[in-house]
């Protein structure tokens, strides 16, 4: 469908890939991968036909349609958001533009009849093909496919123009999905999305008949809908065939083998070096050395992998908060007209690591920013528990950062006990290095101002955290790193987020939210799917059925929890256990002793008297130590148990 060829493109210099060769097939769902900056969104562009390659050709078959969803999108349409994207049935706006000339040209009087009998003629070919490609199915195409997007039935009048940022890019991707493509690019398609359309897009893209090529950092997305992965590396790019996973299996095996005959290499030309500078001045050997030297000009270095530089999270340990650090009673909100939190109950524990759910404008992030004292509640109490500490991840970073000062500037303001060396030390573990953090933030990119919200949540520690989105501008390494951090954290989360693979390790509950309504699901991410499904699948007739299914189900994850408990403490619990005994046995011993020590035919033997103190203190020490081990081994015991609490 689509033939690259010796393709080369470079940028400021350095080549992003070189005389590279590769094939789009009609059917292929590609996910193109490859670190930051090696080019992935410019061969979209690329492919997209709205850059062109230093050299090479992108040949395509004859009337092959492209639709292309770039990162960042905004219109200035006025028309309404269902006509926005009926235009995008171009096709169907041509044969109404001629179906209106043809009925005007026959409401005239000075056409002969042969000419009107030709514009019958043709307004019948006009409406057969309408037939042919479902015209009078088209509007309720168009609304299916926005309303599985998110958008309501009161959405369908406002004029695109009028939407946010976010919206918008659902406005241009409904156009690219309704568009009759053959191929569809998406550059990160589920930056703006909520769980509700991520859902429905996955499912729109698994049954879609064209191909795909899609960038996102999503990986539980890009597994679902792709099923071959484009890697740009080493300026070269390359087709692996299955999905994310299994690319990353074959990454993991091929970097391996790059390393050990880099190294192997590195052996042999060290070597080559050696004979060369020991026989250099022999005439002897002169022979020898020019050989040795010719080897070496034409010896191919073998390349590294690319490495990616990692955010290195580690949370502080936070101070303990009570067990309840946030109960919230009845509160509303509203916005105008719109009610978006309605009478809502919510109890936070300690330790809790809660995901926020359900479709944008039900409540997630007003929810949110309530919480994080952002934003003032209309009616309803919130009570902070003992000790609570609040740190708050805004989606809309620029809103918390101060545009005007430097990024060393930024985390003084929140932390004066750091010296600027120590500010810097952590600015590079989020990836700023040398004179980047002088920058003013008001430069940086969205992904970078991230980072730098991210790095002023580690100054401070908070024992309840609440993160809006913290994933969006973060690549799948780095989506890693704070996911691990978080896993580890001590404290109680509030998580609102899409990203299903970075959820899933994550949270122990879900809170639902939808309008008017809220739900909490005692589990973690998968969970809460499943009773998705289950409810969206079972009637009503058959409600007591599935409720008996729901007990069973958290019976079945209860037990799955255990049996993870007892896996992960069983050897820490034996260690425990020996230990006991080994206190038991010496307790035994040092009371032994100390009666013994009483007795007249010790104590007046004075070297007897020695042999037994000696052992005493001896035996002493080793209950004191072995105590002390006991103590340190029950206290990661206790830690571990408490991950499983159910």
């Amino acid at each position: 469908m689509i033939d690259i060829t010796n393709l080369s493109i470079q940028f400021t210099g350095k080549y992003l890939f070189e005389d590279t060769t590769f094939r789009i097939n009609s059917t292929d769902k590609v996910a193109l991968v490859g670190a930051n900056g090696t080019g992935k969104s410019t061969l979209l562009k690329l492919v997209a036909g709205q850059e062109q390659p230093e050299a090479g050709n992108i040949t395509s078959q004859r009337g092959i349609k492209i639709g292309y969803l770039p990162q960042e999108f905004t219109s200035q349409s006025t028309n309404s958001l269902f006509e926005e994207v009926k235009h995008s049935f171009d096709y169907i706006i041509e044969l109404d533009k001629e179906e209106k000339i043809i009925n005007e040209k026959l409401h005239r009087t000075d056409i002969s009849d042969e000419q009107k009998e030709d514009l019958i003629n043709r307004l019948g070919e006009i409406h057969h093909k309408k037939d042919d490609v479902n015209y009078y199915e088209i509007d309720s195409k168009i609304e299916k496919v926005l309303m599985g997007l998110g958008f309501s039935e009161n959405d369908m009048i406002k004029r695109a123009k009028d939407f946010s940022g976010g919206w918008q890019m659902r406005i241009e991707l409904a156009k690219i999905l309704l568009g009759g493509n053959d191929l569809i690019l998406l550059d990160e398609p589920t930056n703006h999305l909520d769980l509700d359309s991520l859902q429905w897009l996955i499912e729109f893209l698994m049954s879609f008949k064209g191909a795909l090529m899609i960038v996102s950092h999503d990986k539980y997305f890009i597994n679902k809908v792709t099923n071959k992965t484009l890697e740009i590396f080493n300026r070269k790019i390359s087709y692996y065939s299955g999905n994310y996973d299994s690319y990353i299996k074959f990454k993991e095996e091929r970097d391996e083998q790059i390393i050990a005959g880099y190294k192997n290499q590195q052996r042999k030309i060290k070597q080559t070096e050696r004979f060369i500078e020991r026989f250099r001045y022999k005439s002897t050997k002169s022979r020898q050395v020019q050989s040795r030297i010719k080897q070496l000009e034409k010896i191919e270095i073998i390349e590294l992998p690319d490495t990616e530089n990692e955010i290195e999270l580690r949370f502080p340990s936070p101070p303990r908060s009570g067990v309840v650090p946030i109960e919230i009673k009845g509160i509303s909100k509203s916005f105008g007209a719109n009610n978006v939190l309605v009478n809502l109950d919510l109890q936070i524990e300690r330790g809790d690591k809660i995901a926020f759910v359900g479709p944008n404008g039900a409540g997630k992030t007003t929810l949110s920013k309530i919480i994080a004292q952002k934003l003032n509640h209309d009616t309803g109490d919130i009570v902070y528990g003992h000790n609570t500490f609040i740190s708050y991840y805004a989606q809309e970073v620029a809103n918390d950062l101060d545009l005007d000062k430097d990024l060393i500037e930024t985390l003084q303001e929140i932390s004066k006990e750091h010296s600027p060396l120590q500010l810097r030390s952590l600015l590079g573990n989020f990836l700023f290095s040398d004179d980047d953090v002088f920058k003013k933030v008001k430069v940086l990119s969205g992904g970078e101002k991230s980072r730098v919200a991210l790095a002023k949540i580690l100054l401070t520690k908070a024992n309840l955290i609440v993160l809006d989105e913290p994933t969006n501008h973060l690549d799948i390494k780095s989506k890693q790193i704070l996911q691990n951090a978080l896993m580890e954290f001590e404290g109680t989360l509030i998580l609102v987020s899409h990203d299903i693979d970075f959820m899933t390790p994550i949270v122990n509950k879900v809170l639902e939210l939808r309008p008017g309504t809220q739900k909490m699901f005692p589990g973690g991410i998968e969970y809460y799917l499943l009773k998705r499904v289950e409810q969206s699948e079972a009637p009503k007739s058959e409600k007591l059925q599935t409720d008996k299914s729901n007990r069973k189900d958290q019976k079945r994850i209860e037990a799955e929890t255990r049996k993870k408990k007892s896996d992960a403490t069983k050897d820490l619990r034996k260690e425990v256990e020996t230990l006991e005994s080994a206190i038991e046995s010496l307790e035994d011993q040092k009371l032994k002793i100390e009666k013994e020590l009483a007795d007249e035919k010790i104590y007046s033997n004075p070297e007897l008297a020695k042999t037994k103190n000696n052992e005493y203190e001896k035996i002493k020490s080793n209950l004191e130590e072995t105590f002390l081990k006991w103590t340190d081994k029950s206290h990661v015991l206790e830690e571990i148990e408490k991950q499983f609490d159910i």
